[in-house]
């Protein structure tokens, strides 16, 4: 059964046509990637299916649910959590804080401008932000202001943010973006590790060894189209992959 279901989706920029009749399904409870050279619409093609750029034509099914004209927020609270290129935290909060807000927002929706408040008074949200601080090696770390982290615990900060909305399908744009080699490895750990949750995880990833690591099936994108798509065995030895990935050189 597919989770998510993209159906002839268009965006142009002006007279740039970023996306070019992308039809995409992911199945329920896989780890599908989306490769493709830099300009080829990956990070369109995934803002699209979380509400920050609505598709000029086609439509975004999450289930039977329509994603599409939906703000980000919406999206969020039926289950879909996206972490993003660069991690977006809070970063004059404590760890602790930044997991228990959108453990609050998931709950509340538009919660009011006090949430500090809330969070004192709150032991239910405070236990579950520790666990999922816990699951990600963060609990020691809960009260220190998360802008004084590693770029490593920084992703893996936002990860927890996410896991704590309990999503049903995890978008990930380059998690591993800046990382060192055992930062990346560690995070493909964390990524394996919760994959036992049963969550289903769109990558998008230029490292090779991530998306060879995770993905079950993958997706290959070149000027905002759709140009292949399978195991990641067969991907990695097709020609029209090498080409427009890597001008010919293999992978």
């Amino acid at each position: 059964m597919n989770i998510l279901t993209v159906e002839g989706v268009n965006k142009s920029f002006g007279g740039l046509k970023a996306l070019n009749n992308v039809n995409f399904a992911v199945e329920d409870g896989t780890v599908h990637a989306i490769i493709g050279p830099n300009g080829a619409g990956k990070s369109t093609f995934l803002n699209c299916m979380i509400g920050r750029l609505a598709p000029d034509t086609g439509r975004v099914m999450f289930g039977d649910i329509s994603l599409t004209g939906l703000k980000p927020f919406e999206i969020n609270q039926v289950g879909v959590s996206r972490v993003f290129q660069t991690p977006e935290i809070f970063g004059d909060l404590t760890l602790l804080e930044n997991v228990m807000i959108p453990i609050l927002a998931k709950r509340d929706g538009e919660f009011s401008l006090q949430p500090f408040a809330m969070m004192n008074r709150d032991g239910e949200t405070r236990d579950k932000a520790l666990h999922m601080l816990e699951d990600v090696g963060l609990a020691e770390k809960r009260d220190i202001v998360a802008d004084s982290l590693s770029r490593g615990d920084k992703r893996r900060l936002e990860l927890a943010m996410c896991l704590s909305q309990d999503p049903k399908l995890l978008l990930l744009d380059e998690p591993t973006a800046g990382m060192s080699r055992a930062d990346t490895n560690n995070t493909i750990d964390l990524l394996q590790r919760i994959g036992d949750r049963g969550i289903t995880k769109v990558v998008i990833e230029h490292d090779m060894h991530v998306v060879f690591s995770l993905a079950k099936k993958v997706t290959v994108l070149a000027q905002g189209t759709i140009i292949a798509e399978g195991k990641p065995e067969d991907i990695k030895g097709d020609p029209r992959v090498q080409e427009a990935y890597l001008g010919g050189a293999h992978l």
